[in-house]
């Protein structure tokens, strides 16, 4: 073998944990117990995925507070980079005015899991026009949605027109981004037909657009399979329902957040209890900090 196919070898079993060097003898590996190695690669990977977490939910929690924070301060019209829009007659009419300026891609977050008949029929005209005028769509839905025939539908209708469409276990807020440049945001998390905010701030576009990349690097393509259980033996959503249930929301909070009945959330919860041997939801929430499925800060 070549020395550069054997050092190309070399780097990559060290990547997997499987070689480590000898603390007697320079420039010798020894071979690592397979189990070992694995386990420790599990472990970063999983440490890799929490910290991204982290760093999702803290974009989250910035965008929430910022819509917050204008909604209930600001009037509106009194910032430049800011327009407020009152009910969903207006969001919709504004919309259909900023599309049209649309020139390279359109970012949609589109959390509450299965979408209506109307509003997908009513999107239809839209997003047509916008990628036959060659613009990217991206859109992110809940892995919710993969129940949703029509949802499903809707979405391989859009992917065959060009769109590009992923799920992911839950989603922060609805959100619309286009050409990095504009966001709409709701004002009122719970009731996004009640008014919106239009976003034109280039720091406020910034993180806009770093959560929506983040969460989309994370998403599976609607056509591919949800991924596969990970160390623990969790789904992603199993996993996301873990961490919202550890912060201690209600059945009712994870079930519109992962976009399920709050009857799928309670046996969500149940099936983790059942996991990890618990009889309570505390002690659930113990017993998954003392295995590190839980940092105890979640």
């Amino acid at each position: 073998m070549a020395e550069i196919d054997l050092r190309a070898a070399l780097d990559k079993l060290g990547a997997l944990a499987l070689i480590r060097p000898s603390f007697d003898e320079q420039r010798v590996y020894r071979a690592v117990d397979p189990e070992l190695g694995l386990q420790a690669l599990i472990d970063r990977q999983q440490q890799r995925l929490a910290a991204e977490q982290q760093r999702v939910e803290q974009l989250r929690l910035a965008a929430v507070r910022l819509a917050a924070d204008l909604a209930a301060h600001r009037p509106r019209h009194s910032v430049p980079d800011i327009e407020r829009l009152d009910g969903i007659t207006e969001i919709r009419d504004r919309i259909r005015v900023l599309v049209q300026a649309v020139q390279g891609e359109v970012m949609t977050l589109a959390p509450g899991g299965a979408q209506s008949a109307a509003s997908m029929e009513a999107a239809k005209p839209q997003d047509e026009e916008l990628l036959c005028r060659g613009v990217r769509m991206r859109t992110l839905y809940l892995d919710s949605v993969r129940n949703s025939p029509a949802t499903v539908g809707y979405a391989k209708w859009l992917s065959e027109l060009g769109g590009e469409v992923r799920t992911a276990p839950s989603l922060p807020i609805r959100l619309m981004i286009m050409d990095r440049s504009v966001a709409i945001v709701p004002t009122d998390g719970e009731n996004s037909a009640a008014g919106a905010l239009v976003l034109t701030g280039n720091g406020t576009l910034t993180a806009l657009c770093a959560l929506f990349d983040s969460i989309w690097d994370q998403g599976v393509p609607l056509g591919s399979a949800t991924r596969d259980r990970d160390g623990r033996g969790l789904t992603s959503q199993e996993a996301e329902a873990l961490r919202m249930l550890g912060q201690g929301l209600t059945d009712e909070a994870v079930a519109k957040r992962l976009g399920v009945s709050p009857r799928t959330a309670r046996r969500i919860a149940a099936d983790l209890m059942e996991l990890l041997g618990a009889r309570s939801r505390f002690q659930a929430g113990t017993r998954a900090v003392a295995r590190g499925w839980l940092t105890g800060e979640e």
